[in-house]
């Protein structure tokens, strides 16, 4: 027989993790309760890289329909939403467990000014969805010369330095 010391500190501790647990299931902002089942919500994930003269946004949505996918740009925000259905049936005869996310998404960000939103392309391959922005001009600030007498002044755009 094996003989095991009481140590308080480890009961506090598991007391805290079950406290931690139950106050987390009331309070945590990123389940949904749908039909009585508590649901973890869906973000994908999203990277944005910048890549020469464009912005290029890949955004993970594996078991998502080309056709339930909707990319907008309005005032220089760019909105990428969609839903992933359920694949599950009603709970019949039997144990499960699911553990994959379902239900509608929205992810938004801020892009720069000037960005033209019919030059944005995107394509749909095994679950990634890929968005190329190309960058806006680049704005430069045009130099009006003074001439002296009847003559009109010149616009001129001053030599950008090389970088």
């Amino acid at each position: 027989m094996a003989l095991i010391t009481w140590g308080p500190n480890r009961e506090l501790h598991t007391i805290q993790q079950d406290m931690n647990r139950l106050f987390g299931s009331f309070f945590d902002t990123d389940t949904v309760r749908a039909r009585g089942n508590v649901q973890r919500r869906w973000i994908p994930a999203m990277d944005l890289v910048e890549d020469g003269d464009h912005y290029v946004l890949r955004l993970d949505i594996p078991g998502v329909a080309q056709d339930d996918v909707k990319v907008e740009l309005v005032e220089n925000v760019l909105t990428i939403s969609g839903e992933r259905r359920s694949e599950h049936e009603s709970a019949k005869d039997g144990n499960r467990r699911i553990e994959r996310a379902w239900g509608s998404f929205t992810r938004s960000l801020t892009l720069p000014e000037g960005i033209d939103a019919n030059s944005l392309t995107a394509s749909y391959d095994k679950g990634v969805l890929q968005v190329s922005i190309p960058k806006p001009e680049v704005r430069r600030p045009q130099r009006v010369t003074i001439n002296v007498g009847d003559a009109a002044p010149a616009i001129e755009t001053p030599e950008t330095p090389a970088s």
